[in-house]
């Protein structure tokens, strides 16, 4: 992938609002079009979803109608992942050099409840309770746990971990610290998950300006470029959510593949991370997608997460802005305000929250039902 670099980043804060999901991705789009110093009749092609607030492209009624094509993405919780390598496609492709890729959301309180039919699956499987994602994330936590020996104890410090993050996040939804002791007494949800485990589905908009990486000097002082952007979709054997089968012999998530092919795209391991943002609907994702990203062995969260290792100041940070645990969980902006944060980051600009020691690369991860992820590699 030749250079892109991300010059204008813009977001609506996450939680509940009065605005509409469009609305509130309206604001994501100016602010990003103000910080690349462009109007939106400098942007040449757009790529934007969300999963239950609209079509995106419907905004140019906001916007402004200046002619953009302006392509609907709809991909899960890789919604806004989608959205940003149709954006790097559109510009490797020479089809555009300035391009908006978006993404907001509105969902109504109470855990997702998808109708079996929308995935293929027959009423049966919606009417034993498996659509219910709540039960799938425990019962896979469940078996990870007694594999790979993680504790109770480290499940509750990631949510502590997110929520102290969120509270240094003025974009942040959940803003109040919790202490492990209040993690773990919380009501129980889905054995071992309790309820402050879990994100909710909320509400929120994020926007990028990107461009090729030559011109990235117009717009930004600052630039931060895109080394790679991947998304892979469910291999045979895989366990994951909505699937009514499982395979007799175990195979790769699709994370695994993913931030493979992100990695080998930017010449780069994962050890040359100063920071990470991982999907964390519940805790028990953040720890198995840290293994599943090649970001250490299965088992070896249980030491890293009890050092403290994965925290702003330590190591590997992880999920600096609190996650979708702090933020919750927006679908079409979710994968997106992970690289607004991971930006924010590299640009120094993260305030309370700022990555020490100058940091210079970052991963992000985000993973969709039926079992989909999106991987990129930024650098500055």
């Amino acid at each position: 992938m030749s250079d892109v670099a991300i010059v204008g980043i813009g977001i609506h804060p996450f939680g509940r609002h009065d605005l509409t999901g469009m609305e509130q991705g309206a604001v994501a789009v100016r602010g990003a079009l103000a910080d690349a110093g462009i109007g939106w009749a400098d942007v040449q092609y757009a790529f934007g979803g969300s999963d239950a607030a609209g079509k995106a492209d419907t905004m140019v009624s906001t916007l402004g109608l200046t002619g953009v094509p302006f392509i609907n993405v709809a991909n899960g919780c890789a919604t806004g992942g989608s959205a940003l390598i149709s954006a790097c496609n559109a510009i490797n492709a020479g089809a555009a050099d300035v391009v908006m890729a978006l993404g907001f959301d509105k969902h109504p309180r109470g855990a997702f409840d998808p109708n079996p039919a929308d995935w293929g699956l027959g009423q049966w499987y919606g009417d034993s309770g498996l659509m219910l994602t709540t039960q799938f994330f425990g019962l896979k936590i469940q078996r990870y746990m007694h594999e790979h020996g993680i504790s109770s104890s480290t499940l509750a410090k990631v949510a502590v971990k997110a929520f102290r993050n969120g509270s240094l996040n003025e974009n942040a939804w959940r803003r109040k610290p919790l202490s492990e002791e209040e993690v773990l007494g919380g009501p129980m949800l889905s054995h071992p998950l309790t309820q402050y485990m879990f994100c909710s589905p909320g509400e929120g908009g994020v926007a990028l300006v990107l461009c090729r990486g030559d011109l990235a000097s117009r717009f930004a002082t600052d630039p931060v470029f895109l080394r790679a952007a991947v998304l892979r979709s469910r291999p045979f054997g895989s366990f994951e959510v909505f699937s009514p089968w499982l395979a007799p012999e175990r195979g790769p998530s699709p994370t695994v593949g993913a931030a493979s092919a992100a990695f080998a795209m930017a010449g780069m391991a994962p050890d040359e991370m100063d920071l990470v943002q991982v999907q964390d609907t519940e805790s028990g994702a953040e720890i198995m997608h840290m293994a599943e990203c090649g970001l250490c062995e299965d088992g070896a969260q249980e030491e890293m997460i009890q050092l403290g290792e994965t925290e702003i100041g330590g190591r590997l940070p992880i999920n600096t802005d609190g996650g979708c645990l702090a933020n919750g969980e927006p679908i079409g902006a979710s994968g997106l305000r992970q690289v607004y944060e991971s930006v924010l980051q590299l640009r120094g600009q993260a305030g309370a929250r700022q990555v020490p020691d100058e940091p210079r690369t970052a991963f992000t991860h985000v993973y969709g039902a039926p079992g989909i992820s999106a991987c990129t590699v930024l650098s500055t």
